[in-house]
């Protein structure tokens, strides 16, 4: 071998380089010039020539030429070697992927994610306070990064700077009801501040049917201050149904009847109709951030405020008006209280609540897939809460990082090779609306949507034992159910979809669910689910100061840490049977958006032909729309054909398959709205004029055709994405 670097190094050295350039000749033409390297041109210039050629190489010997071609070919082997070898051992890997089928996965989860370790975990995770932004909740995100880099999951902290509202210390809300001042301690953020003044009316849940009752009985609500119970829509969703029909402000308290707790007990919430930075909407709130001078469109302009049970005790005992009907549902559980419907005596509330600048940091950590490691599934959990915020944020946390640390085991010790990757998300500021999560998705929303393909939410996931609901995009139907028959129940044999029974346990998905923003606002596959007790819909704790582990431990019957172990190993089967599947389909099932599409379709045509009935509309034919709709239901049976006939061993074929799929929730996002009008933009399940069900309900006839014709393409280049090559696009509309 050491001859061999000799011959070859003597062969260097004795070779001039030389520099080559086109010159252009005097009548235009180019020739080649032949320059020698800078040291052979000083030695010729000295000599007084200039040669236009560079000399023949030394003639070599016979044995030299030998051990250079004896070197170059040990090369070439010493090369191949170590690429059969890089080879091989991607090779084990894929192996090792394969080998380990489904029932071994889950099995693996189950071992890993015991009640002992939640026990510990629960404790690590609770605080007495977590507000976002705080020190406390900084030092949580920081145990959450040590968890995570303890696990070797390549952190990354993720820093927002947001103006959240809080009240003001030295000028206290206030409520004035005849001789009584009150000064309640909870509050609303994002309130309109001010001082507001009108006759006290009592509105039960302040859904539009309770106001239509209100407007039959002729109860004035123009300038009215609205008292209304908490429950059934968010505090958002109360004080613009409010605002729309003209009250000046509106109070809520939480009525016995649907909250078992102390009558003096303080409420908290939020009224941004929207979610994220309501100052900064549509884009993200860096620092580095150019902010226009903007607002969201979800802003209440009226005075809200949160009230206690004793409070609004007082105020409908004298509230006077006529009384409410039986058979409205109006009358709740305060004890000597007609719930009658007011409007003779006055009330005035004041809100001084202020803005605060807060930083706040989301956490990440990743477990990278090995086949297809640039598309993700997100699991999230809020970190933050009004108070102790125990089964709000504590349970979360405690899933996300006791789920991490056992998929990091399986794919370090176990011989688990996800094909996609998982990521882990600590969110800050969820209690205002879902701040930090929503500054993420603007922040990165060209890159997420090309890659993230599905959001579990780990927000809320216990609640109670007997029980279980849902809400979940179409697309994740499926998963949930089969998911559903994999997991054992938690109160006793068989599992939790036998547990349910014929319960439906699939909700509308709400606005203020913290899943809501990926899927109306960034077309993200996404599901929330939670174990809460029978005939019950919302833990009643959130959002107050008793939100504690006593208060979970009592609905759980004391086995807290065994359901945040079924809850974790509920939200892992879902995520790792996503990441372990040579195919998306039928984990997410197109063919369930079908039945969606069909019925919204439907409300839409029925309104055209009613309307063109009367002759309030002409021209419009219904059949334009329902085109689209089977241009969808082609495209649906077109793509599971192809993933029914698809090799699952052709990498390839299975990316193309799976990005078509990866495309439908995106496209089903409107791209005829403003995000900062309209930042829900599904044309399903979003919220604006633009979707179908608005569309269905309209009185504006030039409103009607517009959006009408956007809302048909939208869902006809929903269904084109679908079909992948352009050459098949069904052109039938």
């Amino acid at each position: 071998m050491e001859r061999v670097r000799s011959a070859f190094n003597r062969m260097i050295k004795s070779e001039r380089y030389s520099r080559f350039t086109l010159q252009p000749s005097e009548d235009g033409e180019r020739h080649v010039e032949v320059k020698l390297s800078d040291d052979a041109t000083e030695a010729e210039d000295q000599a007084g020539g200039s040669p236009s050629f560079r000399p023949a190489l030394p003639r070599q010997s016979r044995a030299t030429i030998c051990y250079l071609a004896l070197g170059i070919l040990l090369i070439f082997a010493i090369g191949y070697l170590l690429g059969y070898l890089s080879h091989r051992d991607t090779q084990l890997q894929q192996e090792n992927y394969a080998q380990m089928n489904w029932k071994q996965v889950t099995e693996l989860l189950t071992q890993k994610l015991t009640s002992q370790a939640f026990d510990k975990s629960l404790s690590d995770f609770d605080r007495p306070r977590r507000s976002a932004g705080s020190d406390e909740d900084k030092s949580l995100a920081n145990d959450i990064f040590r968890v995570f880099k303890k696990e070797e999951m390549d952190p990354w902290i993720n820093i927002h700077y947001v103006q959240l509202q809080t009240p003001d210390s030295k000028r206290p809300n206030r409520v004035i009801f005849g001789s009584d001042d009150f000064n309640p301690t909870g509050y609303l953020a994002y309130s309109a501040p001010g001082i507001a003044e009108g006759k006290l009316v009592y509105g039960n849940y302040g859904r539009q049917e309770d106001l239509e009752v209100l407007q039959k009985k002729n109860v004035e609500l123009k300038d009215s201050v609205l008292l209304l119970r908490a429950g059934k829509i968010s505090f958002a969703e109360q004080v613009d149904n409010g605002a729309k029909k003209g009250a000046s402000a509106v109070l809520i308290y939480p009525d016995p009847q649907d909250y078992s707790y102390k009558a003096d007990t303080a409420l908290y919430g939020h009224v941004h109709l929207g979610s994220g930075d309501p100052y900064t909407p549509g884009f993200p709130s860096f620092n580095h951030t150019q902010f226009p001078p903007t607002k969201s469109s979800g802003l209440p302009k009226i005075p809200a405020q949160t009230i206690t049970a004793n409070m609004a005790s007082a105020f409908l005992k004298t509230i006077g008006g006529p009384e409410s009907d039986a058979s409205s549902g109006f009358k709740g559980s305060l004890a000597s209280v007609g719930y009658k419907l007011g409007g003779s005596e006055n009330v005035t509330v004041e809100v001084n609540n202020v803005l605060v600048n807060k930083e706040i940091h989301n956490v990440f950590g990743i477990i990278k897939g090995f086949i297809d490691p640039d598309q993700y599934v997100v699991l999230g959990a809020q970190r933050d809460a009004w108070g102790n915020g125990y089964a709000k944020a504590t349970v979360g946390t405690s899933i996300l990082t006791e789920l991490a640390k056992a998929v990091r085991e399986m794919v370090e010790n176990d011989g688990f090779r996800p094909r996609r990757s998982l990521l882990f998300a600590s969110w800050s500021a969820g209690e205002y609306g879902s701040v930090g999560a929503t500054e993420w998705l603007e922040g990165y929303m060209s890159s997420i949507d090309k890659h993230v393909f599905t959001y579990i939410s780990l927000d809320g996931l216990l609640m109670g034992r007997g029980s279980f609901m849902a809400s979940a995009s179409p697309l994740l139907y499926s998963l949930l159910e089969k998911t559903m028959k994999a997991v054992n129940s938690p109160i006793g044999a068989g599992t939790v979809y036998d547990m349910v029974g014929r319960t439906n346990v699939l909700k509308p998905m709400s606005m203020d669910d913290p899943a809501y923003p990926f899927l109306a606002m960034s077309g993200i596959p996404s599901i929330s689910f939670h174990f809460i007790n029978v005939n019950e819909e919302a833990y009643s704790y959130y959002g107050t100061d008793l939100d504690n582990k006593d208060h979970l431990d009592y609905n759980t019957n004391h086995h807290t840490s065994e359901m945040a172990a079924l809850a974790a190993q509920f939200a892992g089967q879902m995520a790792l049977r996503l990441v372990h599947d040579h195919m998306l389909y039928p984990s997410l099932d197109v063919s369930r958006y079908s039945s969606v599409i069909t019925e919204a379709v439907r409300r839409v045509y029925r309104r055209i032909n009613q309307l063109s009935k009367t002759g309030q509309l002409k021209e419009v034919n219904p059949n334009w729309l329902n085109r689209a709709r089977g241009s969808f239901e082609r495209a649906v049976n077109t793509i599971t054909n192809d993933f029914d006939n698809t090799d699952i061993s052709d990498k390839e074929a299975c990316r193309i398959l799976n990005d078509r799929i990866m495309t439908v929730e995106h496209t089903l996002l409107s791209p005829y709205v403003s995000p900062i009008e309209t930042p829900f933009r599904h044309l399903l399940l979003g919220r604006g004029s633009h979707t179908l069900a608005s569309i269905a309900e309209t009185t504006d006839m030039e409103h009607f055709r517009t959006q009408l014709a956007l809302a048909t393409w939208n869902l006809q280049g929903c269904a084109n994405a679908m079909v992948g090559d352009i050459w098949d696009i069904d052109e039938e509309i």
